[in-house]
């Protein structure tokens, strides 16, 4: 438990740092007429594989999950509704450059390279990329001693986990994965050594699995993340405002500690 709230807090103040600026929208009143979408269906991309920021529960058909309140959120302040679309990874980036969504979300971090393609709202949190490990590893416990070893490291295609893990340790000794479950379940059944993965994720993925992963304190890069438009999308300045209103009057925080904190994985 002191583990959880020390990521919620964590969570919370790079939150709160992360929506206190920014270059889209300005901080906290009112979103006015001008921002009422009069009803408009907004196609929101999410992968379903990423708790707790998106997934689907076993036994259900109903996707649940992070982006889902927050979305459901912002669509309820500006008049709009949220109708989420299942997506691949790393080609929703793609599809949304394209126009095939109105938005993705699915814990994007935001780079100068993936500016080029889309538009990215304001930063909605600042997560810590970690290596997740098998509970019972004592080979090694810090960054340095995996590194230094010859240890296997998993993760998923297309992702800055992935550019970090190939500066860490190179790309012979990566094994990339269509979903992050998937490294998890290799890390789990013993095929490779470790995960590299967002500390957030990483709670989700560690709650589904507490008697066998674990997360290692050491922090390997910071990466703020963001929701993502086509270019030029008139959704951009509209959802900035409504994410620094709910950073304002505390409804992302409220959302922070039911899906870091009190989620227990899917």
């Amino acid at each position: 438990m002191k583990q959880r709230l020390f990521v919620l807090v964590g969570v919370l103040a790079l939150v709160a740092a992360a929506c206190g600026g920014g270059n889209g929208g300005d901080a906290g009143g009112d979103t006015g007429d001008s921002m009422d979408l009069g009803g408009r269906v907004v196609k929101v991309a999410v992968e379903n594989a990423y708790p707790p920021y998106n997934f689907i529960p076993e036994g259900s058909n109903e996707g649940q999950g992070w982006d889902y309140d927050v979305w459901r959120e912002i669509c309820k302040r500006l008049n709009c509704k949220a109708e989420f679309v299942e997506a691949g990874w790393p080609a929703v980036i793609e599809e949304t450059a394209q126009g095939q969504y109105d938005v993705a979300a699915d814990g994007i971090s935001i780079t100068d390279e993936r500016k080029e393609i889309v538009d990215f709202s304001d930063p909605y949190m600042v997560i810590e990329q970690k290596l997740m490990v098998r509970l019972d590893e004592d080979r090694f416990s810090t960054v340095q001693e995996f590194v230094d070893g010859d240890y296997r490291l998993g993760t998923q295609v297309g992702t800055t986990n992935y550019e970090l893990g190939k500066d860490l340790v190179g790309e012979d000794r990566i094994d990339a994965f269509d979903q992050f479950g998937l490294a998890v379940q290799a890390l789990i059944n013993g095929d490779v050594d470790a995960v590299i993965i967002d500390d957030t994720a990483g709670q989700g993925y560690k709650g589904a699995n507490a008697d066998k992963v674990k997360l290692l304190d050491e922090p390997l890069q910071s990466d703020p993340l963001g929701f993502i438009f086509p270019k030029g999308s008139d959704l951009v300045e509209p959802v900035n405002k409504v994410l620094a209103e709910m950073k304002a009057d505390g409804t992302l925080d409220e959302l922070n500690r039911k899906w870091f904190v009190e989620f227990e994985g899917a």
